[in-house]
């Protein structure tokens, strides 16, 4: 095919992770007994069964899988150039290292938005924001409270875009022009509930939407839950705002004691059965949230505003300036740093090399940076003196 082998691999790897029944560690016994998940596909039905967790039942299912995609999917053209581009996969460069840590790492993320937010969610540098989907309205108001708060001080808002608090805290990051990261239990194409397809695109736009379920695959009650893990494994802190005792949000409160984050709740009548789970976790040693800005000022500037720093700093272009350019635009020029090749910038930003070179060439044509042979561009320092 002429492709390069990381490429090549990245296929086979999206190929097989689309065969139901399939795990990351199954996938890794494939590759290993193998040699590669290109040799894995062409060994008979029987060579199967070498690899651990690989049974009769599963052995049958993936050798059907083989034969509905051919002898050789990838030389055809699968999976599609196009679908690619928005898939994170294990070993690539812009996937969250808290990701791979995970006890069941995500086979593969496929995302929709701003891919500039990579690198801040690598850094775990964002704010999860969790709760009810019922709660009362002293919740939502906190939740939307909140969201607006972070958004402000330029910290990313994590929630899962669900009824109630998730969605009122993702409506105040919105309202503050902040950047909310949404963990979907569907597909991205689908919206649940249904009525939040508006609120998804929007997060979509401003923001990222993220999800380890493939395009196509149904919905199932298992899926929501399993997104708790991906939604702490990006924050470096978690606020539970309101939730009753059988809730996800316990779930992911857990989670981030687990791993040693700061946990915030706020505090809730304690006659309401929708707050008594996050009333007990104050009972358990977790951080009473009175005021958003007191959290606001316990985590101090966001990463999004940092990078504004930092884009100010490369260019030496007055604040003003900087605030005119586009989110993406202040991250790739903080990425670029005193100067970098268009590879370094595809793996720090996690981007396909086409759009970065659209946005490289309008920050040129404005004067910001300089290009180089080689594929490589510098802030224009000299255009600012």
């Amino acid at each position: 095919m002429g492709l390069p082998w990381p490429e090549r691999r990245r296929r086979w790897w999206l190929l097989w992770a689309g065969c139901p029944g399939l795990g990351i560690r199954r996938l890794e016994g494939l590759e290993q007994r193998f040699g590669s998940l290109e040799e894995a596909w062409k060994v008979p039905a029987a060579d199967l069964a070498a690899v651990q967790g690989l049974g009769a039942g599963l052995r049958a299912a993936v050798e059907a899988y083989r034969q509905r995609h051919g002898a050789d999917p990838v030389a055809a053209g699968k999976p599609a150039p196009a679908a690619m581009c928005r898939v994170l996969l294990p070993g690539d460069p812009a996937n969250p290292r808290a990701f791979t840590a995970l006890e069941r790492p995500p086979l593969a993320i496929y995302w929709q938005g701003q891919g500039a937010l990579w690198p801040v969610l690598r850094r775990r540098e964002a704010v999860a924001v969790v709760g009810t989907r019922n709660p009362s309205l002293h919740g939502l108001a906190m939740a939307e409270a909140v969201g607006a708060a972070l958004a402000a001080a330029g910290w990313p808002v994590v929630s899962g875009l669900a009824d109630g608090i998730d969605a009122a805290a993702h409506r105040g990051c919105l309202a503050q022009d902040g950047k909310p990261v949404a963990v979907l239990g569907t597909p991205l194409r689908r919206a649940y509930p249904r009525h939040h397809g508006p609120l998804q695109q929007f997060v979509a736009a401003r923001g990222l939407l993220i999800t380890e379920q493939p395009p196509g695959a149904s919905v199932q009650r298992g899926h929501f839950a399993a997104r708790n893990r991906l939604q702490v494994a990006l924050a470096k802190a978690v606020v539970v705002i309101e939730c009753p005792f059988k809730s996800g949000a316990l779930h992911s409160a857990a989670l981030a004691w687990e791993q040693g984050l700061p946990l915030w709740v706020v505090p809730a009548d304690a006659a309401k059965v929708s707050a008594q789970g996050s009333n007990r976790l104050l009972l358990q040693g977790a951080t009473p949230l009175l005021q958003p800005g007191d959290l606001v000022h316990q985590l101090g500037p966001g990463p999004l505003l940092q990078a504004q720093s930092s884009a100010e700093r490369a260019t030496g272009l007055p604040s003003c300036r900087v605030g005119a350019l586009t989110f993406v635009q202040r991250n790739l020029l903080a990425a670029l740093g005193s100067g970098a090749s268009l590879e370094h910038l595809c793996q720090s930003l996690g981007e396909p090399p086409a759009h970065l070179s659209s946005l490289l060439l309008d920050l040129e044509l404005a004067g910001l940076i300089s290009a180089e042979p080689g594929l490589y561009w510098r802030p224009a320092h000299g255009s600012f003196a």
